[in-house]
Order: C-alpha cells, then structure tokens, then sequence
C-alpha cells in the first residue's frame, strides 16, 4: 500500500495538508480482490518441494509463479511515478489520486524485473537500472534515455549467479554493481535447498562500469564479504570511485536457514554488536544484522581498495538517503534511520527509534577509533524519538532555493506504540538534534513500511 502526505499553499500562502492511501493494483492483486482472498501460494519461504509444489500449482492456475507486490519503492522518471519491487516490473501510479496505471516496460524494450532502486544520471538525466532473473542471462544493465521512451543501452553482465542487487550506484561516468553473496538459484532448489540463499562464504566484489559498458569494460574488485543492499551515494574523486553504503556481515533476506526458528534468529541478528580483537571483522555469533555505513575506495588505475567502517557499534543504521541532487557527485551529509536494537531485539522485527545525520568530511572527536586498522570514524549527529515511537519511510527534503547541501527537512512516518497513533515528523536538517519543526497527526496508523520519497507535484492537467 502506498502512503501519501501532500503540501500545498493556497492563494493566500496558507499550507494545505492532505493524507491519502490506496493499495497498488498490480494484475495480480486485481485478481485476488476478484476472489476476495489469498490465492498465490508463497514461493520464497518453505523447504524445496513445498516451493517447487507452490510454483507449478501458481502457474497452472493462474499462468504465473509469483505475486506482484510493488511494495518496496516509489520512484520518478520524466513526470512519471512508478512503485517497485525488484521480483517484477515497475507500476506506473498517478501521484494525485495514487490510482494504479499499467505496467513500465519501457515500450516493450525492457523484459525483466527492475532493481528497487535506480539511479537518475547526473547530468544526463538517463535513468541507470539493473535486473535480476533466476535463469541465464542473469543479470542485465540497462540505460533509459531521460524522457523515459527508450531504452537507450541494455547488456548482458555475463554473471554466473543470480545475484539479488537491491540498487545500483552511478557516478558521473560510472555504473557501480554490489555482488554480494545473496542469491537466487533454481538448481539449488531442485537439489532440495533454498530459492533464495545468503552465502557467508561466498564472494562479495564491486563492479564498475562505463556507462554504455559491456561485460567485459566492467572493472571488479574483490573487497571482505559482506551484505550491502542499500547504496548511500557513490562518486569520483581523483582515480578513485568512491561507494558508500549500509553494511552488515549476513542478509536480512530470506531470514534463517530451514528448522532454524524465525523469532530467535532475528531476534539474536538485531542484537548490539561488541568488537572483538580475534576477529577482523568485528562480530561474533549474535548482531549479524547490524549495519555500519562503511566506504569502499575503489582505484581505477591500480585496481586498490581501501575499505572501512564510517560508523561506531552504537547505533545500527539502514534505509540511507542524501539531498539527491547530489546523486552521483561528491557530497558532505547523508542520513540514515537508526535501530533500536534492543526493541527490534526483543520483538524479532527491524524498528527504527531515530535518525542519524552523517558528516563525511568531520572526523569523531568524541570517541576513539575502535577498529584501529579502518581508520577514524566519523562525525554523526543523532535526533531521537520519544519512548516506543519508530519511524519508516523517511526522506530528505531540499529547500527551494538552499544554498548548502544540508539546506532542508527529513520527513518521515512515525508511530506510537503506546497511544497507536500515528504522525509525520518534519525535522531541520540544520538543527538536527532539535524538536521537529512539525508533528502533524495523521487520522489513521501508517503501518511500518520500507521507503519513501519526496516528489515536487506536478502540475495538474
């Protein structure tokens, strides 16, 4: 389901303030409202012939294996508005009335499932996006020229697994590929084990790719294994790409290996990590979730990487945003929502008790670097919720006519657990660790989501 909270200022400059909601109708959901219940059997979780079994009994009944769900994102594209998940296509919506249009598929060049998050180019305004399929090609790159009506560049990435890439990175010149271990294999589900698979032996490496490259113009670099499904920002900087993002050592996706419990597993994953000196890679068997901002330093000329942690064991961060007109560009701040461990701990679900703003170019002066071999941490600024208040869905906002890059707001969902209701926080950037500027009390509960956005409207015809 999509949430809307819309701004606007009438004649007199007054603002008017509006909240809406409404499922995405994709082809499937159209047809289980017809049924007026569940009806595509679950094909992620489960041992290997319920999942196989799950597959055959969808497709013969209903001509396809999976739900379309367009739950994950919304993005923009040449006026246009799209909801995304990357196991299908993207969902054209109308911002105004939220209502579901057709599918994108870029005028019939684009045959897979989109990332959930691509990337608008700086300077071109081509949108940069990647798709995963579970059977060769694997994974495919493609370029959509800036007025979305066609697909100016696609190519096979000539991947031997099917990695599932939650997001792409672009620089000014570049297309950067995360290929961490997570994947989707059918003959390991045939073989009696799970579709979908986070592998803590397999190999992690980033690519780099001119951006009308082709498999072999891409530059990989092998750097420590980790999961990063979210990229805060990545840009040039000398001969280095610079890639930053959310990392944490195992996936949140799939959950816990099968006859492992579910509750427990997530419950230890959420868990506070302790640096241990026998460890590199600082963790040990409970906090295998949390996630660091870390920064991959990738050299184009000599093939170097200088990686590190950007971010103490304090807080877990997920869900990074930046003012996106710094997309692909060296920038000073980014934010990120910040976990409440403990919360999330005891419940077995992710909740986000704050937010984090991030200071690259201000070194910690408060605490000593605790990972002496990847270098100082940096500046973070908190802004904390009340007691049982989380937040999802959080953007940033710039200010017309700003001047510095952190010119502007976060807004973002957040619910009281203890009074069950539900408000939009609004929070100057500037004055991050102040009161919001505005609490606006929404008439019903916005339930825990993934991401949002901001979108200037669009003049409407």
């Amino acid at each position: 389901m999509l949430h809307a909270i819309y701004f606007m200022k009438d004649a007199h400059g007054d603002w008017i303030i509006s909240y809406k909601n409404r499922y995405v109708e994709s082809e499937t959901f159209k047809l289980e409202k017809q049924r007026n219940k569940p009806s595509f059997l679950p094909t992620v979780e489960g041992d290997s012939p319920a999942i196989i079994a799950a597959y055959l009994l969808n497709m013969l009944r209903f001509g396809m294996v999976n739900k379309q769900i367009s739950s994950t994102s919304i993005f923009e594209h040449s006026r246009k508005f799209y909801a995304i998940t990357e196991n299908h296509l993207p969902q054209e919506i109308d911002i105004f009335t939220l209502e579901t249009l057709e599918e994108w598929d870029v005028n019939g060049a684009w045959d897979r499932p989109f990332t959930s998050h691509p990337k608008k180019a700086p300077g071109t305004g081509e949108l940069v996006t990647i798709g995963m399929d579970g059977q060769k090609p694997f994974i495919v790159a493609g370029v959509i020229s800036a007025d979305g009506n066609m697909l100016s560049h696609k190519v096979d990435l000539k991947f031997n697994r099917a990695t599932l890439i939650h997001e792409i990175g672009v620089t000014q010149k570049y297309n950067v590929i995360m290929d961490c271990p997570l994947t989707v294999d059918m003959n390991r589900l045939v073989a009696g084990g799970p579709l979908i698979k986070y592998d803590k032996e397999g190999y992690t490496r980033i690519g780099v790719m001119p951006r009308y490259g082709n498999a072999d113009s891409v530059k990989w670099f092998d750097v420590e294994a980790n999961c990063t499904l979210h990229i805060l920002n990545s840009f040039e900087d000398g001969n280095e790409v610079v890639v930053r993002g959310c990392r944490a050592l195992e996936s949140i996706i799939p959950g816990p290996d099968q006859g492992l419990n579910k509750f427990e597993w997530f419950s230890m994953g959420f868990k506070p990590i302790e640096i241990s000196n026998k460890n590199s890679n600082g963790f040990t068997q409970e906090g295998f979730l949390f996630a660091r901002v870390y920064e991959w330093r990738l050299n184009m000329e000599t093939g170097e990487v200088k990686e590190r942690n950007l971010t103490g064991t304090d807080f877990s961060m997920e869900f990074p945003m930046i003012n996106e007109d710094f997309t692909g560009v060296k920038h000073k701040y980014g934010y990120t929502q910040v976990l409440d461990s403990m919360a999330s701990s005891s419940c077995g679900m992710a909740k986000y008790g704050g937010l984090a703003k991030l200071y690259f170019e201000e070194q910690d002066k408060t605490l000593p670097a605790r990972d002496g071999k990847k270098g100082q941490l940096i500046k973070v600024e908190y802004h904390r919720f009340e007691e049982n208040n989380f937040c999802s869905g959080s953007a940033f906002v710039p200010k017309q006519g700003g001047v510095e890059e952190d010119d502007g707001w976060i807004i973002s969902f957040v619910h009281n657990e203890d009074t069950n209701i539900s408000q939009v926080h609004i929070i100057d950037a500037r004055k991050f660790d102040s009161k919001p500027v505005a609490k606006i009390t929404l008439p019903q509960r916005v339930p825990y989501g993934f991401h949002g956005t901001f979108i200037p409207m669009p003049r409407q015809a």
